[in-house]
């Protein structure tokens, strides 16, 4: 027993402590995705909300994750009349199911890529419909300027994080893997065709020269979709509410910093600039204990263990055949199934599969019993099977899921399975058999493992120290290259090689000119001389 003084003094210390680090927090506005993206910036919110900041968050009306009443943030609702949730994306699900179980060629590739387009025009067309909404919220704008924030943290898959702190002039930061434009480093950092696989290219770092080809049509193909479908209509809510001379490209490239969801082990080396801090499997712990039902029903598969299914936030249900393939397949296994599913109950559904709404997918991961991972290929389940060591056998739906995946086949971590090829040939249990029946997918994958936790400070906190870094210092212009304000002929010296050779063109000009004029000269003197 502490005397009573002793223990006063105690409180009393505590109480400025605590006073202190309340005071001395930051006020951070943000403007998150939904989906699997709000998943990780919910943890990255929470990790902000223990170190003492406050954290206000930007949402729509209809929002699909992010929901009010919670301890570690307030909520700021923009009412708008429609947003990207479930009922956005459910129809470009079936259609994207539809036009990948169809014959292979140029005519559902084309199909495809004008699916996705349409897409990715009318998800920016709603984000562009909420930043106008916010703008001309003459009450909210002075509200969000009152409130002095410190910084933006935003995710820059869409743009109106981005031209919000423009408008209340405070730093920004990003936690990213995709931007309006792309994947994140193509808006950044030199990125040479030769070896930077363009996403849904399917190719490595190691590319021949037909590869090569395949790598620049799909650049061309990324570069068309935000040259005339994305940019033109974030430029247009700059030239509305900022002036023409604001550009949306340099606001996108003109972050204070770029916390990257993705590590080295996990992408292709390549180059990057000094305001990028990885944060690979920042939202990755290790395991706690499972509910008890889920503990006693994992215990019961013995020796064999478990293999868990999940296909993301996205996709909580597939066509009914492949469902029942899928059921199928799982009941010829001796190993237990745990499937996140949300559709109805498959005809074919075998004893050793329970079905979950929902899944503690981390927890799962973490435990022993875990022998495999069905995943559809989303960065935090890929980087949550990597920091956890367990192999995957891939079902890409769409995005940046098959390149996730190939870079997990590529180091022998992961078997990859078209949709369409699910119910053919058997396919689907023979991927599950390799995976299982071949040690080398588990060492792989481990070595993976020990080679990501091997950092001397764990993404998260890394996290944190450079957001409030960035508080600290009023941003981190120290940081940023110039380049993103350079001209394209500047940034690639065009005009330095147009003078270098209008140079050289006006010297051999003028040479020869000179030796024209004396070749000249000596004609004339010879013919004078002939008279």
């Amino acid at each position: 027993m502490l005397p009573q003084g002793n223990a006063t003094f105690l409180l009393l210390l505590s109480m400025v402590f605590l006073s202190w680090r309340v005071c001395h927090g930051g006020k951070i506005l943000i403007v998150p995705l939904e989906g699997s993206h709000w998943v990780n910036m919910d943890i990255m919110i929470k990790a902000l909300h223990s170190q003492g900041h406050s954290v206000d968050v930007v949402r729509t009306n209809q929002s699909w994750y992010i929901q009010d009443g919670f301890p570690h943030y307030k909520t700021i609702t923009v009412p708008v009349s429609e947003a990207f949730n479930h009922d956005f994306i459910n129809p470009i699900l079936i259609k994207i199911f539809d036009i990948e179980r169809g014959e292979s060629s140029f005519l559902s590739f084309a199909s495809l890529q004008l699916e996705m387009f349409s897409a990715m025009f009318n998800m920016h067309r709603i984000m562009c419909k909420m930043a106008t909404k916010m703008f001309t919220d003459k009450d909210l704008m002075n509200s969000l300027k009152e409130s002095k924030y410190d910084l933006v943290l935003t995710d820059p898959a869409w743009g109106a994080g981005i031209m919000l702190a423009h408008a209340l002039k405070v730093p920004l930061v990003y936690n990213v893997r995709w931007t309006t434009s792309g994947e994140g480093h193509l808006a950044l950092a030199p990125s040479p065709l030769s070896y930077i696989p363009m996403t849904g290219s399917g190719l490595t770092d190691k590319m021949t020269f037909i590869q090569r080809v395949k790598n620049l049509i799909f650049y061309a193909i990324w570069q068309f979709q935000d040259g005339f479908l994305i940019s033109p209509q974030y430029q247009a809510v700059c030239d509305k509410f900022f002036g023409p001379e604001v550009r949306y490209r340099n606001l996108l490239q003109g972050a204070d910093l770029w916390l990257m969801r993705a590590d080295f082990v996990f992408e292709f080396p390549r180059p990057t600039m000094p305001n990028v801090v990885y944060i690979g499997g920042f939202q990755c712990k290790p395991a706690k204990p499972l509910p008890e039902h889920l503990e006693e029903f994992v215990q019961s598969s013995g020796e064999h263990g478990v293999i868990i299914m999940s296909l993301g936030t996205f996709v909580s249900e597939l066509p009914a055949d492949i469902t029942n393939k899928v059921a199928a397949t799982f009941a010829q296994l001796p190993q237990k199934v745990i499937w996140r599913h949300k559709g109805d109950r498959p005809a074919t559904l075998g004893n050793n599969t329970l079905i979950v709404d929902w899944m503690p997918q981390n927890d799962l991961l973490g435990h022993p019993k875990i022998k495999l991972f069905v995943a559809h290929g989303g960065t935090n389940g890929v980087q949550e099977a990597i920091y956890h060591g367990v192999p995957v056998v891939g079902l890409p739906v769409f995005f940046d899921q098959y390149d996730n995946l190939l870079r997990l086949k590529q180091r022998g971590a992961a078997q990859i399975l078209a949709l369409a090829t699910v119910d053919k040939n058997n396919n689907f249990l023979k991927a599950i058999q390799e995976v299982l029946n071949e040690p080398s997918y588990r060492f792989n994958m481990q070595r993976l493992s020990t080679l990501h936790r091997d950092q001397p400070i764990k993404p998260l906190d890394n996290a944190l120290f450079w957001i409030e870094f960035v508080m600290r210092h009023k941003g981190a212009a120290h940081l940023k290259a110039v380049s993103y304000r350079l001209p394209w002929y500047i940034y690639h010296s065009v005009d330095v090689v147009l003078s270098f050779l209008t140079t050289v063109a006006v010297i051999i000009i003028l040479h020869l000119v000179f030796f024209r004029s004396v070749c000249l000269g000596k004609c004339s003197i010879r013919k004078t001389n002939g008279k």
